[in-house]
């Protein structure tokens, strides 16, 4: 019988080789996006990270301010399916719609492109072992999560992003 924290190391494990399966899946080069690189701290919202603490709850703060991930299949927006908006939660900024999302069983929200305006920008991430691309809000700097050169719709990209990363406007009806 298996102690809880052996449980425990062994749900983190799962975790992290389905993290590593998915980044494995993709090509190893920088996906081509309609963004421009910039430094990461650059934003247009001058918030200190004091700011940021009080504004975004403790998981929100790690993902979008520490670059942190949420575990694979949990996310409000995972298997989501209405139709709208995607916005940036810390500061609103419109990134993807509904129609470019699609279901690519990796566990996070995936889509296929993102709103066209530079709403996104890039940049080379080689933690973790893995060379992979990182996307962050352009308004704020706020990581969302990676891009991949294996999605299967006509784009061929995979926007992987964190629900914890994302909020979501309704479509008016």
């Amino acid at each position: 019988m298996r102690t809880l924290s052996q449980k425990a190391c062994l749900i983190s494990l799962s975790a992290m080789l389905l993290l590593m399966y998915c980044s494995s899946n993709a090509q190893q080069g920088t996906p081509k996006s309609t963004t421009t690189k910039k430094d990461t701290m650059s934003t247009e919202l001058p918030k200190t990270e004091g700011d940021w603490k009080k504004k975004l709850s403790d998981e929100q703060y790690y993902v979008l301010r520490e670059k942190g991930t949420e575990r694979p299949f949990t996310g409000k927006f995972y298997l989501h399916k209405d139709k709208g908006v995607y916005t940036c939660a810390a500061c609103g900024n419109e990134l993807f719609t509904s129609d470019m999302k699609f279901d690519s069983h990796c566990g996070w929200p995936s889509f296929d492109r993102e709103i066209k305006g530079g709403k996104i920008k890039t940049e080379v991430d080689s933690s973790h072992g893995m060379i992979r691309t990182e996307i962050m809000c352009a308004k704020c700097g706020g990581h969302l999560g990676h891009l991949f050169n294996d999605g299967p719709t006509e784009t061929g990209i995979r926007y992987c992003v964190n629900s914890l990363s994302l909020e979501f406007a309704p479509e008016k009806k």
